[in-house]
């Protein structure tokens, strides 16, 4: 039997989405696989009769498409976001590839929600973009001719996150001992702590070089609790309140 509710918790997000078709595809590779989420951030043409036209039977997912003005938006409530890429980046976080990726997103999804997250058709996520998930996948396409149609991408990981949800292995609930953090708290931490960072002189804003980011790399090598959280933003607290 087909356990649904890990599918169920998984959000494909489209960044900047250029070709409305692309939306349409996306929504028909979703559909055929089980998925149902579709999260758009900015497209740039939506609604879009191309984009019902190449849905063909999945105009549901299309009418119940969530359009967000940011990815933060679109990550609201999410305890994992991973970022799909295409090059290798400076600084990028830890790298699946799709079936190890698609596992990793069931697993937690079995309890709470995730998102896997498509850039733009010429140039991908920006790099602000990937720092705000905690893992990379690549597909390891024909490096003589890795051009991939965004709307292929999406079939291809949809079918890797439905084999990942058939597999009984994948199918028990994790049983975290403590609530994961979402996406939202982790992301007013990192602000928390840049702020104080700042303050005490540590970071210079005018020349903040890449510091932030090799820590959102730093703290994305772990999956954090929401009581983890709550203790490094009280140590946080506890040094600001500390008088020189």
């Amino acid at each position: 039997m087909i356990h649904h509710a890990p599918l169920d918790n998984v959000r494909i997000v489209l960044s900047h989405t250029s070709h409305p078709g692309n939306i349409g595809g996306s929504a028909r590779a979703m559909k055929t696989m089980g998925l149902s989420s579709l999260y758009l951030v900015n497209p740039k043409s939506f609604p879009d009769n191309e984009a019902n036209v190449r849905a063909t039977n999945a105009r549901d997912i299309l009418d119940q498409a969530v359009i967000c003005s940011t990815l933060d938006i679109a990550l609201q409530n999410c305890v994992l976001a991973v970022a799909m890429t295409a090059r290798a980046r400076d600084l990028t976080h830890q790298v699946l590839d799709t079936r190890r990726a698609a596992q990793k997103l069931i697993e937690i999804a079995t309890e709470s929600p995730v998102a896997l997250v498509f850039g733009r058709e010429s140039a991908g996520l920006t790099t602000a973009e990937v720092t705000k998930c905690q893992l990379t996948v690549h597909i390891p396409a024909n490096p003589a001719y890795a051009s991939l149609n965004l709307a292929a991408a999406v079939q291809i990981m949809c079918y890797e996150l439905r084999m990942a949800a058939i597999d009984p292995e994948n199918q028990s609930p994790r049983h975290e001992a403590q609530q994961l953090a979402s996406l939202n708290e982790i992301e007013l931490f990192y602000q928390h702590l840049e702020q104080a960072l700042i303050t005490s002189k540590f970071l210079d804003p005018q020349q903040p070089k890449r510091l932030m980011q090799r820590i959102r790399r730093l703290f994305s090598r772990t999956t954090l609790e929401k009581e983890e959280v709550n203790i490094l933003r009280g140590i946080i607290h506890a040094l600001e309140k500390e008088k020189p």
